[in-house]
């Protein structure tokens, strides 16, 4: 790297040409042998074109995903057996009697620890 830093401008400016000169020469080669040989230089490496997928092969495998599973589940659906709605007991109600027997009963208690601690 030292070597390019201490060129002149004119010098270069002549290594510059004399580098499109060889690769003119390459290509004008290539063509009249008929065969791309690789440049010693070495060219630029192709960049792998993005695969794309066209809507209606999205839609095609949307739909076969959407098929498999649907078997999936009736397989999953059959297998259950048919069993009884469960009736879920009410949570957290109490009756207005079990309510006023429940305050009855703490402030008895509290009534005897406050008693206690005089």
């Amino acid at each position: 790297m030292s070597l390019i830093t201490s060129l002149s401008v004119q010098q270069l400016r002549k290594a510059a040409a004399l580098k499109e000169k060889m690769q003119s020469l390459e290509k004008e080669l290539n063509q009249l042998l008929g065969s791309p040989v690789a440049s010693a230089a070495g060219a630029a490496p192709k960049t792998k074109k993005k695969f794309t997928m066209s809507a209606a092969a999205k839609a095609k495998i949307s739909a076969a995903a959407k098929l498999r599973w649907a078997k999936v589940r009736a397989s999953k659906a059959a297998a259950k057996p048919a069993s009884k709605p469960v009736v879920k007991k009410a949570k957290g109600k109490m009756s207005a009697a079990a309510k006023a027997k429940l305050s009855a009963k703490m402030k008895a208690l509290w009534a005897a620890r406050k008693a206690a601690k005089k």
